[in-house]
């Protein structure tokens, strides 16, 4: 009976992967149930589908979908592994998962999943005990007006680093919440490539940005090479006569436009 219904599982996902052209790998592991919940739930108004099974069944679902390439995501499957499935594209779905994420405090033992960076500044607390605790995580301090600062920035871990219980106590009395509770997205398969969640990450300010400040360059290339475009034309012509103008009014070339500035900057004459 067991063995039926792991087939019939295993039938469904299968017909998952093939329905959808981005499927992804999502570990569950330390995520708590209601944030689970919730999650999916967001996700599902947005056509996104999240498919728990056991680690062997979902291999299996991969290969029987016969995609081309989409074995690589077996390596994937580590810690509590989950299918996410999308009609969308990768990068729409990284987004997604990354800004329904919530900040959390660290916990000894959990893995820090990027530089983590106490900054330099004042602190609610007056000395005491505390100095010993903050030096012994590498972070230093002195007094100003009768309160902890700290001097200067300091990493107290780096990305992939193990976070130890007296570092995460710190950590806690400073109010630095490093941690990111919400879907741990590790890879999505589309059309045959697989992208690690890291190259997924796009800065939106940052992009937009960088496309105004290249609109910017190329417009200003276009009009400094005299090459015309239906952006530049007007631009071209307003330059050319501020260039000639300022040619004649140089060279004292008087035209109708101009006669009244030359002649302003002439020696009057002597009655």
């Amino acid at each position: 009976m067991v063995s039926e219904l792991k087939k019939k599982l295993v039938i469904e996902l299968t017909k998952a992967v093939k329905d959808h052209p981005i499927v992804g790998v999502v570990n569950l592991q330390s995520l708590p149930a209601q944030q689970y919940q919730n999650m999916r739930k967001t996700l599902a108004k947005n056509g996104v589908q999240i498919r728990m099974a056991r680690k062997r069944l979902l291999e299996l679902a991969l290969t029987q979908s016969e995609k081309k390439d989409i074995n690589r995501l077996k390596e994937k499957l580590n810690g509590v592994p989950a299918l996410i499935l999308a009609k969308d594209n990768p990068f729409s779905l990284y987004a997604t998962i990354q800004k329904n994420k919530s900040v959390a405090p660290a916990k000894g033992g959990q893995i820090a999943p990027q530089d983590i960076v106490v900054k330099a500044g004042p602190t609610s607390f007056a000395p005491g005990p505390i100095i010993s605790e903050l030096a012994s995580v590498g972070i230093k301090t002195k007094v100003e007006a009768g309160k902890l600062a700290i001097t200067a920035d300091t990493t107290v871990a780096k990305e992939g680093d193990v976070i130890s219980p007296k570092l995460a106590e710190a950590l806690k009395r400073l109010d630095v919440k490093p941690m990111h509770i919400g879907l741990d997205l590790v890879a999505v398969w589309e059309n045959g490539d697989v992208f690690d969640a890291k190259v997924l990450h796009i800065d939106e300010a940052e992009y937009l940005r960088n496309i105004t400040q290249a609109a910017t360059w190329a417009i200003n290339l276009s009009v400094e090479a005299g090459y015309p475009t239906a952006d530049t034309r007007e631009l071209m012509v307003e330059k050319a006569h501020r260039d000639a103008r300022a040619v004649s009014i140089e060279s004292s070339f008087v035209t109708e436009e101009t006669k009244e500035e030359i002649e302003a900057k002439s020696p009057q004459s002597e009655n």
